[in-house]
């Protein structure tokens, strides 16, 4: 590989080279060989591997074999969320809206927040609606607790000191132990209720989408007024996320 030509900032160019020589490595490869394909001192690459491994972009096995890590590969996930999630999901969240009579939601995460990238909604007169692009706290909605739920009890509390958990109805889950309680309860269960959290008289239920490593990387929800949500959704919201999830590759 050629290294001769770098750009001002020469450590990135190198850390690019060894993680292209990783990802045509299926199965791993090893420093002689990494030095080798790049055209790096051995003790350079192993410095730059050693940083990526503390940021779990690279990982390390028994026998000394570096690949592509976790963190590497739930960016990777992400960065593909704008090109297909939605092709993938489009066809199972109809299917809900027909099983349910009601607006189905798919949010992704971007910071501390849920983003709705799509929507479909039912022929009806009464119905709840959420635009596409709108945006909304993590803690006041039933996909993005369960989000909350994937990071752990230390980055929830961080996320609601930077928050300060801002209530958008008395039902807003905004003091810390109630909301640590509530994502607890819904990540063991598998799935999330919005009880007039965000809006009074709308009511969600929601479940996550993975995708082939593993990671959360969307959400799926059904809105409706609280008068007309049914607990027997739950199963079929869980059903059309799996549905979205096995479309994305994952075989949990």
């Amino acid at each position: 590989m050629d290294t001769a030509k770098t750009s001002s900032i020469q450590v990135i160019d190198r850390m690019t080279a060894l993680l292209d020589v990783l990802a045509a490595e299926d199965g791993g490869a090893s420093l002689k060989v990494l030095a080798a394909e790049t055209g790096l001192h051995p003790s350079t690459a192993f410095r730059i591997l050693a940083a990526l491994i503390e940021h779990d972009f690279v990982a390390r096995d028994g026998q000394g074999h570096y690949r592509l890590g976790p963190h590497l590969l739930r960016l990777a996930a992400k960065a593909r969320v704008g090109v297909d999630i939605r092709a993938a999901a489009r066809p199972e969240m109809e299917w809900l809206r027909d099983q349910v009579g009601e607006t189905v939601n798919l949010t992704v995460r971007q910071g501390d927040e849920v983003v709705y990238v799509e929507r479909v909604t039912p022929n009806r007169m009464m119905r709840v609606e959420q635009v596409v692009g709108s945006r909304a706290p993590l803690h006041v909605t039933a996909v993005g607790k369960l989000m909350l739920g994937e990071i752990g009890a230390a980055a929830i509390r961080d996320y609601a000191k930077r928050t300060r958990l801002p209530s958008y109805t008395p039902n807003t889950r905004a003091d810390l132990q109630t909301l640590l309680e509530d994502v607890g309860a819904s990540a063991a269960r598998g799935y999330a209720l919005d009880d007039e959290e965000a809006e009074l008289g709308v009511g969600c239920i929601g479940a996550l989408v993975r995708d082939a490593s593993g990671a959360a990387v969307a959400g799926l929800s059904v809105s409706a007024p609280m008068e007309r949500r049914r607990p027997e959704w739950v199963p079929l919201v869980r059903e059309a996320a799996q549905r979205i999830s096995a479309r994305l590759g994952y075989a949990g």
